[in-house]
């Protein structure tokens, strides 16, 4: 039985559940709605149900493990508030059909090059956030980098030579690229 996922196409919260459950190489069925849910949750419980299936996006070892679990508060708390509000801005409101608040694009882009100065650390010592091999903590990245490295903000992930290899090296997983095809054919 395939797993159902309910949400938006262009919505940043299933993309994230769609990469994981590629990522695992699991079935699954999209049921499209006008909701926002908790993606997060699903990809940890994804990634925990299925830990024997696709690609590891945990750790067994609890060391491990806590760097993890580390840049996914960084994502949540740091990451994630100015790039979801570039995002809308520079990606969903063209979308939609909508103009760009430039205002809050000035306010918002600073914020996102503090947290990438902050990865760009990170990144010069390990290939991914979360250690040595892709974890939920780059994943949770993926929907929102595939808006913003189509707008004119990629230049703030370019200036920074390892987090723009990391962006590029993890947006072209093909777990990641069948989540985009699939959004695409919508």
């Amino acid at each position: 039985m395939a797993i159902k996922v309910h949400g938006n196409w262009f919505a940043i919260a299933p993309m994230r559940v769609f990469s994981c459950l590629n990522e695992k190489g699991l079935d699954y069925e999209f049921v499209p709605l006008d909701l926002r849910a908790e993606s997060r949750a699903i990809t940890r419980y994804i990634a925990q149900a299925y830990s024997d299936k696709g690609t590891p996006l945990i750790s067994k070892d609890p060391k491990e493990m806590a760097f993890v679990f580390v840049w996914m508060e960084v994502e949540t708390q740091r990451y994630d508030p100015p790039a979801s509000k570039l995002t809308w801005e520079l990606g969903i409101k063209s979308i939609l059909g909508r103009s760009t608040d430039d205002a809050v694009v000035e306010e918002q882009e600073p914020e996102l090059a503090k947290v990438l100065d902050v990865y760009e650390v990170r990144l010069a010592q390990s290939k991914y956030l979360g250690g040595d091999s892709i974890s939920l903590a780059d994943l949770h990245h993926l929907p929102t980098l595939c808006y913003l490295m189509g707008s004119r903000v990629k230049t703030v992930f370019n200036s920074r030579p390892h987090v723009s290899a990391w962006c590029a090296y993890i947006l072209a997983r093909p777990a990641f690229k069948k989540v985009v095809a699939m959004r695409n054919n919508q």
